[in-house]
């Protein structure tokens, strides 16, 4: 897994830290991101569960001061930072359109964020974290084109992008956005065996003030951005 973009900031005071740069995320990490998935249909219906973790944690040594809720974390000093934001999301989708095994289906998504992101020295005297826990809804599209028997493109996309308390399950006011999108390209081996090629991008945006945060002002600003490529069997 690759990190594109990721920033954070912790009070209007605070540093706005680019974990690429200099938070040592500018590596691959291993994709312990597994997805595990569960899926009923009944005709043209579809209910699915997802549980999707997401874990990016380094070590560094920081080139400037870091303020984190106040805090400071001296330039020089050894660090972890841990950045956890694991979701569960609960999704429904009706076949709009079906030909052969082609379709396109559309739906809404239920997704319940998890986050836990803290700083620490490396000899543990000095510790920040933040946690939120909160549901969003989202907009899912779904759906699979046949180029012929053998061959097939597939996407499958949650996203959602809201800018008031009502519409991102927060009890202020927030900006925040999601988007978890792959595309697929799959070849049918046998009957009941297929290998594919997955690419998946997983990001989102949050920025806002609450009273609940921990941090002097309330204030937040989250943005990630991070992409991965896969290549895997299926059994149909």
């Amino acid at each position: 897994m690759g990190v594109i973009f990721h920033t954070i900031q912790f009070g209007q005071t605070g540093t706005v830290l680019n974990y690429v740069k200099d938070g040592g995320q500018d590596i691959l990490f291993p994709y312990q991101n597994q997805r595990y998935t569960a899926g009923l249909s009944i005709g043209k219906h579809t209910v699915y569960f997802l549980y999707q973790p997401l874990t990016v944690q380094s070590k560094v040594q920081l080139k400037n001061d870091l303020i984190v809720d106040g805090v400071t974390f001296p330039a020089g000093s050894g660090n972890l930072l841990n950045y956890v934001f694991p979701f569960y999301r609960v999704s429904y989708t009706y076949d709009a359109l079906r030909k052969g095994n082609s379709y396109l289906a559309l739906g809404l998504s239920l997704q319940l964020r998890n986050a836990d992101i803290y700083f620490e020295f490396l000899d543990g005297t000095k510790f920040v974290d933040n946690k939120n826990v909160g549901p969003v809804p989202i907009i899912k599209v779904k759906g699979a084109y046949w180029l012929n028997e053998k061959v097939y493109l597939a996407t499958d996309i949650d996203g959602f992008y809201a800018s008031s308390k009502f519409l991102n399950g927060a009890d202020f006011d927030f900006e925040g956005s999601v988007l978890d999108a792959s595309l697929r390209a799959g070849l049918l081996l046998t009957d009941y065996l297929e290998t594919y090629f997955n690419v998946r991008f997983i990001g989102g945006t949050a920025k806002g003030t609450s009273e609940n945060s921990g941090s002097p002002d309330g204030f937040t600003d989250n943005r990630l951005a991070t992409i991965n490529f896969s290549i895997g069997f299926q059994l149909k």
